[in-house]
């Protein structure tokens, strides 16, 4: 059973909600929190674990407190928007530990990027040595977040 399939009830909403906000809670404090004893509880999350409902456990760090503390959204416009060209883009970033994001757009650009880094000249080195060098990128359009108003990691469920 993937993602697509598995129909989530109230109850499994309320598990996903206690889930996003401290991955770390036990079992016992999820199932008091959504009014189930413990075993269901669990069977419930193994359940959406398997179903692909539930991706994977991390911790999220602070990326100022690590040294990575500018933002760069990034527009790029590709030459073409074949197929190929799109999968050589996609291919030729996906290991960039820089970017930490990076959807295909509708629109002006074509894909958007969220990238972190140490500094403007952490981002100058990243811009000339990896980006700038992708085959058939045609403009790259860099814009720096002054602060962050909001970020949540939390769905709406």
């Amino acid at each position: 059973m993937d993602s697509a399939e598995f129909e989530l009830s109230e109850t499994d909403r309320k598990i996903l909600r206690a889930l996003q906000e401290d991955g770390r809670m036990t079992v016992q404090a999820i199932a008091e929190r959504v009014g189930l004893s413990a075993s269901p509880c669990l069977r419930r999350i193994r359940q959406m674990e398997k179903a692909g409902v539930i991706a994977a456990y991390a911790a999220v760090v602070d990326q100022k407190a690590v040294g990575l503390p500018v933002s760069v959204f990034i527009s790029i416009k590709l030459e073409r928007q074949r197929s190929v060209e799109l999968d050589r883009f996609a291919s030729a970033i996906a290991t960039w530990p820089e970017i930490m994001e990076c959807y295909l757009m509708t629109g002006q650009f074509d894909y958007l990027l969220r990238v972190v880094c140490a500094d403007l000249g952490a981002y100058e080195a990243f811009l000339r040595e990896k980006l700038t060098q992708v085959e058939g990128v045609s403009s790259i359009e860099s814009s720096f977040a002054l602060g962050q108003v909001k970020y949540s990691r939390v769905l709406p469920l």
